[in-house]
């Protein structure tokens, strides 16, 4: 069982989190805080492997307390959960070593998949999240040439499910562009980060763009 923890001041929000959480069947809540210093506090106490930060929280914010735990427990990966995907909030967890970037009307499957990326080692980001995220890291053309040879090893459809993973569109919305369906593309999304050697969908969006796909 992945062991979590959710912060989140909002007590609706967490029942919720915590629901779709623990209908996976590989998901334990362990513990729920709502501010970030009584998550650092129940991190500390419970070990989770994945901490859940609203980034809004009293006391000591979500930017706040992901410092705190990447420096007094850094073997819990945390995922960052708010209602707002600003620039400097995105950059400012990125930075700061957050695992993963996740919007709170997101779909439970998203929910789900993020906490067992971060699990994982990965990094999941909502497709919101991606979008931003390109917009902020221009194209740079001495790049080019080495994504377009990585690129070139993918078959046509893998091809065309990474140029729309660099739109920054969900799997499924990729499954209705590709007439495809979502289980199927995330099977293409899983195969194009083995052979693309990316930690997440964001460096897949990123090569394909560099490529000029």
């Amino acid at each position: 069982m992945i062991r979590v923890l959710i912060a989140d001041d909002e007590p609706l929000i967490a029942t919720g989190v915590r629901t779709v959480l623990e209908s996976a069947g590989d998901l334990a809540v362990v513990a729920t805080a709502t501010d970030g210093s009584a998550a650092v506090r129940a991190a500390l106490e419970h070990r989770p492997d994945v901490v859940l930060l609203d980034i809004t929280m009293p006391v000591l914010d979500g930017l706040g307390a992901l410092g705190e735990l990447r420096r007094v427990l850094p073997s819990a990966r945390a995922v960052m959960l708010t209602s707002y995907g600003t620039e400097p909030n995105v950059l400012a967890a990125l930075a700061g070593g957050a695992a993963g970037f996740v919007l709170k009307h997101c779909t439970p499957d998203e929910l789900i998949t993020a906490v067992r990326a971060a699990n994982a080692g990965d990094a999941f980001l909502s497709p919101e999240v991606t979008r931003l995220v390109l917009g902020l890291v221009g194209p740079a053309a001495g790049r080019r040439a080495e994504a377009g040879a990585r690129l070139a090893a993918l078959s046509p459809r893998e091809a065309q499910i990474a140029a729309l993973v660099a739109e920054g569109l969900s799997n499924a919305e990729i499954g209705r562009r590709a007439g495809m369906s979502e289980t199927t593309i995330k099977t293409y999304v899983s195969r194009l980060l083995t052979k693309l050697d990316c930690a997440n969908r964001v460096e897949v969006a990123l090569l394909a763009r560099d490529a000029g796909a």
